[in-house]
């Protein structure tokens, strides 16, 4: 009688062992993350957002809800941020997508299958720049992403922002309590005012999924974002969560669960979809990016 448990019963009763995994990075970097292993070999990335790591709560809990069904679920920290090696950037959207890049090779090695790649805040950015520049994904989710770029940076730079950074060549950030947090350049502020991401938008691939989630009490990237993700992605859904900020402090449970159906729903169904996406890689692991 055989005991092998079909991927309906693995889902039921999942068995899941967190391990900690260190990938180098191109610039050979090590990046640290944490692996939430269910024995599935389909695999999920989860990416956090500006200044964040691996241990914030939307994070843990995507990682978590993600592992109750039975999915491996692989969360980490960027370079310059949590417990990954290199230095704190602002902007460095490419380098970040890079980032992922190198993860997403090294669990391809091992032979995983990436399901999905999932950001938060500056990570939804990430993940969907990643899907455009190498179109090699089925399903991609952006949480509370930022769609135009040149807004918000005033909030943290100040006023005359661009005058001030081109005589001295940078900004340094102070938060409320008088401490030094990060120091912004004249070279990564236009890192970030260069990052195209209606033109990323429109460089998806048709039968890659997305999902964009946002909260409609957003008071740090506001909703109408998630409405221009929505006119340009040409494979998109839209939900918005009533309520919610952009931690979604109390609606953990919400974020989590439109997440995971939506995963879900399309995992399955889009494995030819996968294939089709990987085969944009050439034989030598380089891609056709168009972007």
């Amino acid at each position: 009688m055989s005991t092998t448990l079909t991927q309906e019963e693995r889902a039921q009763h999942p068995v899941t062992h967190q391990q900690r995994v260190i990938i180098e990075n191109y610039h050979g970097e090590k990046l640290v993350g944490i692996l939430h292993d269910t024995g599935s070999k389909e695999l999920v990335i989860v990416c956090h957002g500006f200044q964040s790591w691996k241990e914030r709560i939307p994070m843990v809990n995507l990682a978590a809800a993600l592992e109750k069904e039975g999915i491996s679920a692989f969360r980490f920290d960027f370079a310059g941020n949590g417990e990954s090696e290199g230095s704190f950037h602002y902007g460095n959207y490419r380098r970040e997508a890079d980032d992922l890049r190198a993860v997403i090779q090294h669990f391809r090695v091992e032979k995983r299958v990436i399901t999905a790649i999932t950001g938060h805040s500056k990570g939804g950015n990430v993940v969907l720049l990643y899907a455009s520049k190498f179109n090699d994904v089925p399903i991609v989710v952006n949480m509370s992403g930022r769609f135009n770029l040149e807004r918000g940076i005033e909030g943290r730079l100040g006023k005359d922002f661009l005058q001030r950074i081109k005589e001295i060549g940078f900004i340094d950030v102070w938060n409320k309590r008088g401490k030094f947090e990060y120091r912004v350049t004249e070279e990564s502020l236009m890192d970030r005012l260069s990052t195209d991401t209606h033109a990323a938008c429109l460089l998806i691939h048709p039968d890659c999924r997305v999902l964009t989630v946002h909260g409609s009490m957003d008071r740090i990237v506001p909703v109408e974002d998630a409405m221009e993700f929505a006119k340009f992605i040409p494979n998109h859904k839209l939900h918005i969560i009533e309520g919610a900020d952009h931690e979604y402090t109390s609606c953990q449970d919400e974020l989590t669960s439109v997440v995971v159906d939506f995963v879900m729903t399309h995992s399955h169904q889009d494995r030819d979809t996968s294939e089709q996406l990987s085969s944009c890689t050439r034989v030598d692991g380089s891609i056709q990016s168009r972007l």
